[in-house]
């Protein structure tokens, strides 16, 4: 059974990467395009990580994260790996509050994003 993936990236090229580069690992993958989107496509299925932007509009990940721990369910736990090109905003304990596993930079290194998939869903 393959592992589900939710990527939440509002540009296209780069969730279109991290989309096949994730499908040829054998991963099952959503897209959506802002927190919000998120958030919905949770209530409505069970995913085994979520891969997330922090600057996205409609809802940002960090408030989408804080969103998600929230829940009353499982799916509180999913684990949630940030992506963002400017999280020198952002502290190791901001993206812990809000109950981030991990945290990419952009330029995406897609090897590492398939390592940290891979070790959420292993």
């Amino acid at each position: 059974m393959s592992k589900k993936v939710l990527i939440a990236e509002d540009s296209s090229v780069i969730q279109n990467l991290a989309k096949k580069i994730l499908q040829f690992q054998n991963y099952e993958i959503t897209a959506v395009k802002n927190g919000q989107q998120v958030l919905d496509k949770l209530n409505k299925e069970d995913f085994d990580v979520i891969v997330m932007d922090i600057n996205m509009p409609v809802m940002d990940g960090m408030q989408c994260a804080e969103q998600i721990r929230k829940r009353d369910d499982e799916k509180a736990n999913t684990p949630i790996i940030a992506i963002s090109g400017n999280a020198k905003n952002y502290t190791k304990e901001d993206f812990d509050r809000v109950g981030i596993n991990e945290y990419l930079p952009k330029p995406l290194n897609f090897d590492e994003l398939v390592e940290k998939v891979n070790s959420y869903t292993r």
